[in-house]
């Protein structure tokens, strides 16, 4: 090799080399971030047999669930850490938006007692669902095998934030027009003993100890969050409108925008998935096991909103052709 050809710079990283292109944005700052993917058999170039090493090995490296190259993987928004904080300080704005001109007219004056009392039973408590959702997020951030994959997941991670933040903001503005309702006291009472919430809890627990990354990914982001998309979201809005509640059916629309581009990824890392053989039968194992806590949890919940029509007979069927249309 001469002098020359040993000092001749690359026209830009070696992975992204044979694009023969400039690498966009989001090629630059997402792809192959991962060091402890390099040795498998150390996966942070330490000791291998340290607690954290062998939880990855395990858990990791060692899932059924496998692929020759987990950076292939792209996020279809192509969203970066840029990117995202533009879009959603616009949600922000328009969320806050919301609450400012509902406080102005008076909204919460002008509901009923009784729907404060769906409220404070159906909808308030669901920020400890959506804290779980939160912090499931945030594991497979931590366990995913590509950069690419873990991005998008801090992203919904900080959408998970975000729907508890409006929940607590409601609570407490609730808790201002109904101060006997209970709102900011008995969450936590209905969160651990209420009917309605009891699938839901027995659901989101048992997932939270899904250790291998991708029974995490699809307990989670394919069964458990259509579901409370569905069922819950989906519901409370709907029966806010009936009951006057217009402001929980427009911050439920804001937040099933966020879940739409959920799904997109979660689409794209699906099809990912597919093109190795063995995964199919792995995914609908997985899903199997999980479907049928969801679906327990969807029924307990619906019985709890009043004028949600046919609420877990949609929820059911609109889970199931989500996961049909992956293929699963």
């Amino acid at each position: 090799m001469t002098p020359t050809e040993v000092l001749k710079p690359l026209k830009t990283w070696s992975h992204l080399a044979a694009r023969k292109r400039k690498p966009s944005e989001y090629e630059i700052v997402s792809t192959n971030l991962h060091f402890h993917t390099d040795n498998p058999d150390a996966p942070f170039e330490l000791d291998p047999d340290f607690a954290m090493a062998r939880w990855f090995k395990v858990h990791r490296n060692g899932s059924p669930l496998a692929h020759p190259d987990w950076n292939a993987f792209r996020d279809p928004d192509e969203m970066v850490y840029r990117t995202y904080n533009i879009l959603q300080d616009g949600q922000e704005n328009y969320v806050f938006g919301l609450f400012e001109e509902f406080s102005a007219r008076g909204h919460d004056t002008m509901l009923d007692a009784a729907w404060a009392g769906t409220l404070v039973r159906a909808y308030t408590p669901l920020r400890y669902l959506v804290h779980i959702l939160q912090m499931a997020s945030a594991y497979l951030s931590q366990m995913a095998p590509a950069s690419t994959i873990s991005n998008c997941a801090t992203y919904q991670a900080a959408d998970s934030l975000r729907w508890l933040t409006h929940t607590a903001y409601r609570t407490r503005e609730l808790s201002r027009t109904f101060a006997d309702r209970g709102f900011a006291t008995d969450e936590r009472r209905y969160w651990e003993n209420d009917s309605a919430w009891q699938g839901w809890r027995r659901l989101v627990e048992t997932a939270l100890v899904a250790w291998d990354w991708g029974e995490s990914f699809v307990a989670f982001n394919l069964v458990i969050r259509p579901a409370i998309e569905e069922a819950v979201l989906r519901g409370l809005g709907e029966a806010g409108r009936h009951n006057g509640d217009t402001l929980l059916g427009l911050l439920t629309d804001a937040q099933l925008t966020d879940a739409q581009r959920h799904r997109r990824w979660c689409s794209a890392l699906v099809k990912l998935m597919l093109e190795h053989p063995g995964n199919l039968d792995v995914l609908r194992a997985w899903v199997a096991r999980w479907e049928p806590l969801a679906d327990a949890a969807i029924g307990a919940y619906a019985t709890a909103l009043p004028d949600a029509t046919r609420l877990a007979e949609h929820a059911l069927a609109a889970t199931r052709d989500y996961r049909k249309g992956l293929g699963l």
